[in-house]
This record gives structure tokens, sequence and C-alpha cells, in this order.
């Protein structure tokens, strides 16, 4: 985890509080039942502990039966009291909801070691089809390491129903305007089922201005019917941008473009966010809540759930290494692909008890005050892949948190299925070196090792198309701050043509391989070598003399070490997303080719990289100025 300490001690500064007038009550989560489709267990929102419940299509309302039990102690029915603790100065929550039948309402708690506890319980008798208003209040006072509030909701031989859940507190000073900025590129569906989500929540939609969409790809929304209907329905709330493709990056420094460019007084903060999520509307509330009760301007993420499997949450809080080009680790306590329906050893619910605090939050949604982006900058002309991370721990170095909230997530394509012999791992290589230079010392031994351990496992393991990326990926970096001049889009353009020589960086349908079945039997990879460096050696000599064990043979997606791989004259490697294979093929010729290449990069960033860094670190302030953007966006027709 990376030191980013202000080196002059002082704190960021402090959004306004006094002699602000109290703007009142604000409803920072409500309480829904279920999710925004069937394809979401309801058991992420409210779970049924004995009994029978039905729950409304609305998602606001819930009958139960007689002798039935409800519970919200679940991902989105908590409220994570710790992280209100920890980083806002809020006192209190309170809960109303509307109710009628026979039963009871129990407000819940827990501490740090999931310990439950009653602060507050309400009784229900409302007879026939009324229903009555109730208020039930918990302090926010013992939480800080961990814990949180949920609902328990009870019947014994009455029914009962409750609808209408709103968690709220008193706003400490006045919020800033919120606008929410989505970056598209042709993935037209996608972005009009997000829209068209936060279009039918008018509750989400009040809490925000502009809407903004930026459009970068060849296949505009505004071409398509359905687009026109929902505009319609935003009116001047939607405000739609072309430009070309600037990549994440360009996307979303866009919409921070927008909200700041008057007068300070005028500034919004924004909500950024993915095309391609599913969204929970939720989610709007809950952080724009949230960030306005912080007691400095912090920047709030939401959560990664996995769409392809929608019950798990990739990481609650991680951090990256950049001098080891590692991001997306998770920080000790933190869910790690958690099984957000399962149960612990003491069969309580998976939750995230304990605070865990992030080092930064990616941006398939996050919340960044305006205050941040005027302290410390735009994000850097990366094209993306890191622009996220490095602008987290930039913003961390000035002192400005990142709060990842819990209970507040959109559902994005799962990174796990996803294969990383592609052609964005250039970004990924590259942009990690960038922010090595730019937010830490730059070891250029830890640096320059980690280069030197990808490249061989790459080459022993006949990946030549992804060490060309990588070597492609130092000698840009080597280059300096000249290279993101564009913003990056000639990289982007150039790198898949470089790949195009590779056949293997190209996955193919099965049926297409045209695979014998005596030369595609799976082989399995077995026990993990204990002296790696010695298996590399062994494999290394395997590949450049063509004496491998296998001539050909298939292996499955999470077989493909590089110490297995090695062993095969031809591998037929299933893709990380099975839906097709890549077949790697033993070629001495580009083997050597790459080898010497390698060894001439590595000594150049040996030797070149801590000057290289430094022009990095020189050329900041002019990368991540407003007028860099101002100049890349106007170079762009149609902006």
């Amino acid at each position: 985890m990376l030191d980013t300490a202000r080196a002059d001690g002082d704190p960021a500064p402090a959004a306004p509080q006094a002699g602000d007038p109290p703007p009142g009550r604000l409803v920072v989560q409500r309480g829904p039942f279920t999710g925004p489709t069937a394809l979401v267990p309801e058991d992420l929102y409210a779970e049924v502990l004995r009994g029978a419940a039905r729950r409304d299509r609305d998602r606001d309302r819930i009958e139960l039966g007689p002798a039935t039990l409800v519970s919200t102690n679940t991902y989105w029915g908590r409220l994570h009291a710790t992280y209100w603790q920890r980083w806002t100065a809020v006192p209190e929550v309170r809960v109303t909801l509307r109710a009628s039948g026979r039963g009871r309402v129990w407000l819940m708690a827990s501490d740090t070691n999931k310990v439950a506890r009653a602060v507050g319980v309400a009784e229900i008798d409302r007879s026939g089809t009324t229903d009555t208003t109730v208020e039930l209040t918990g302090a926010i006072d013992r939480f800080l390491d961990g814990g949180g509030m949920w609902l328990e909701l009870g019947t014994d031989t009455g029914s009962m129903t409750v609808s209408d859940v709103e968690w709220a507190v008193q706003v400490p000073h006045p919020a800033r305007p919120t606008t929410i900025t989505i970056c598209t590129y042709n993935r037209v569906e996608d972005c009009l089922n997000t829209l068209q989500a936060l279009l039918d929540d008018p509750v989400a939609r009040e809490r925000v201005g502009p809407v903004r969409v930026v459009d970068q790809g060849s296949d505009p929304l505004e071409a398509r019917d359905r687009f026109a209907t929902i505009a319609a329905g935003f009116g001047e709330q939607l405000v739609y941008l072309r430009q070309p493709n600037l990549g994440g990056a360009g996307g979303f420094t866009r919409g921070l473009y927008e909200a700041t460019a008057g007068a300070p007084d005028d500034d919004h903060d924004v909500l950024l966010m993915d095309d391609d999520v599913l969204l929970d509307p939720e989610i709007v509330v809950r952080l724009t809540g949230f960030a306005a009760c912080t007691t400095h301007p912090t920047i709030v993420g939401g959560q990664m759930l996995n769409l392809l499997h929608p019950g798990h949450v990739h990481i609650t809080a991680e951090y990256a290494e950049p001098e080891r080009l590692r991001v997306g680790r998770p920080i000790p306590g933190a869910l790690e692909e958690g099984f957000l329906l399962g149960r612990d050893e003491r069969l309580l619910p998976i939750v995230q008890e304990r605070r865990v605090d992030t080092e930064y939050n990616g941006w398939w949604s996050c919340l960044i005050p305006a205050p941040v982006v005027r302290a410390i900058g735009y994000p850097l002309p990366l094209f993306f892949q890191w622009d996220d991370v490095e602008f987290g721990y930039r913003a961390r170095e000035h002192g400005f948190p990142t709060v990842s909230l819990p209970g507040a997530g959109v559902w994005h394509a799962d990174f796990g299925w996803k294969d990383w012999d592609e052609w964005h791992r250039y970004f990924n290589q590259r942009n990690g070196l960038i922010t090595a230079a730019l937010r830490t010392g730059f070891d250029r031994r830890t640096v320059t090792g980690t280069v030197v351990e990808l490249l061989a496992q790459y080459l022993v393991a006949m990946q030549y198309g992804l060490a060309a990326t990588l070597l492609t990926a130092v000698e840009d970096f080597l280059e300096g701050p000249a290279i993101l001049d564009d913003g990056s889009a000639a990289a982007a353009a150039r790198i898949r043509a470089i790949r195009a020589a590779y056949p293997e960086t190209t996955a193919v349908p099965i049926t297409e391989a045209g695979l014998d079945p005596r030369e595609s039997v799976v082989h399995l990879a077995g026990h993990t070598p204990s002296k790696m460096v010695r298996t590399w050696l062994k494999r290394a000599v395997l590949q450049a003399s063509g004496r491998v064990p296998f001539r050909s043979g298939m292996v499955p997606a999470g077989e493909a070490h590089w110490w297995h791989v090695a062993l095969f004259e031809r591998a037929i490697v299933t893709d990380m997303a099975e839906t097709g294979v890549r077949i790697r093929t033993r070629d001495r010729e580009r083997l050597r080719e790459l080898a010497v290449r390698g060894v001439r990069t590595v000594r150049r960033l040996h030797t070149e990289g801590p000057e290289a860094a430094r022009r990095w670190k020189a050329a900041e302030p002019r990368l991540t100025a407003r007028e860099t953007w101002t100049r890349l966006f106007d170079a762009t027709p149609g902006s």
C-alpha cells in the first residue's frame, strides 16, 4: 500500500459549516425489498428468515404472512453505520416507514464482531387497510471500528404490510449540486438501459442536476429511436455530447471539466458512471447522501457487484502497487469476491461488518467533489486503465480520502471472466509505470524486476503478442510525457495493429478451431512448483530447444499457468470468458526476436527509468491542467 502522507501535514480543506443555514433532513437511503430486475437475487435486499412474505415489483412494499420474520441485514438492506461514524459528524439516523396489520418492527444494530442488539421497536396493530407511520431513531455512536443497522419485521398470528422505508439524517451543511456523467463507447443498448433505469426513478433523478452522456463511439446513441424517447423523458436534464474516442479518461474528464467550467461557487460534484452496468438508481441516493454529510470533501465510490454472478461483490476496499504493476489488491479485512448470499462459520450473514478503508475506487460508479478537482487538477490523459487509481492516490496525497461505500453498488462485467491477453493490457502496463513515476519513489530494481518477471513468463507460455505489448508499453513510458499529447488515441490504434501480427491474441470459437480430437486432449496443471526460478529455466530450455513433453493439448482457462503451458508445442487454451479458445504455438524465431528486444528494453528501463520518472513528475502540472484538456477537446470535432 502506498504512503501518501502529506509532507506539510496540512489536512484537506473542510467543507463550509460555520454560519451555514441548516438545510434540514435528507433521505440518505431507501429500503427496497427487491432488486431492479428479477435477475438480481431478492435476498441482497431483504431475507425471509422464516414464514412467507410477498414482495411487490414496485420494490418498496412487502407483505408478511403469519409467523414470519424478515431481516434487512443484507448488502442493500442495512445502513453501514461504521462508515457514517468515521467519515461524517451525523449523530443519529431516523428510520420512517408505513405499516398496517399486526406485528413488530425492530431497529437492530451490530458491533464489530457481528453481535446484534435491538435499539428500537414499534408495535403495529392496525386492522383493515389503513396504515400508520412508524418512526425509529438510532444513534450513530458505537460503530467506529465496525457495525451497522437494519430492520427486522416480524408477525405472530396476524399479517403485516410494510412499505416506503426511508433512512434520513440531519445534513450538517448545504450540499453542492451533483451532476451525472456517463461515458459510453459503442454500447448503445447498455447505455440506454442505464438511462432508462435512472429515468424511471424520479426520486433518484431529483437528487442530481444535469445527466451528461459523453458519447465517443462510432455507433451513436442519438441515431436510435429509443434514445429520442428517453431524451424526451429527461427533457433539459439530459445533456448529450459527442466527441472522438479519448477513452474512459477523456469521457469522464469531460464531465469534471464541464462541472467546473465557471466560478467555484457554481461548481457541481460529479457522479461518474460506466455505460455497461446494471443500475439500481438507489446508488444515486446513497452516494449523494453520504457525500453531503462528510466532514470534508471526500471521494465516495460505489462498489462493483459481479454482473455474471450478481450475488458476489468484487472487492470492498483495495489498493495498488504501481511499481509492481499490480492493481485491485484487497486491503486486509475487505471482502474479495465475497458471496453476499452466504453465511460465515457462525451462520451469520456475510457483510462488510468491520470498516475497511480503501485507497481508491474504480470509476464504474464514483462521486468526485468539485473541490477535489480544484485542488489537485484533472485526471491524466491516459485513455483508460489506472486513470482512476492515479487520481485517487493524488487526492490522498492532498488530504482527500476515498470511501468505498458498502450497500451502494452497480453490477459490472466480472473481471475474472476477462482474458488478460487483450489490447488494453498495453494501457494497464504503460499507465502503471506512469503512476509509479508520479506517485511512488520509482524503485528501479522493483520496477525492472517486475518487467523481467512478466516478460519471462509470457515468452515461455508462448504469449508472444502479450510480450510485444509489454515491451511497447515500457518503450513508450521511456519516451516520456509527449506520448500523451493526443490523449493516447494514436496509441490505442497502434497497439491493436501490433497485436494483429500474433494469432494467439485472438480467441476463436471452438467450432472454428479445426481441432483434431487426438491432438486436443485436456491436460491439467498439477501441483504448483516450489522453486519458480529453477522451473522457469527448465521451461525456457524446453521452449528454445523444442524438446517439450506434449506436442498438442487443451488447457482449461484456470489451468493456463505459464509453467504448465510451457510444456507444449501447441497449447489450445480456453479463453477466460469461456467463449472460445486461443491457440498458442511455439515459434522459435519469435521467441529469439522478443528475447533480444526484451534484453535491450529492460536495460534501457534500468538505466533510463529514473530520469524518465523525473520527466513525468515535472510534466504532471501540465498534464493535469485544464488547459491540456481544453486543447484535447477543442482538437476534436463535434465536441
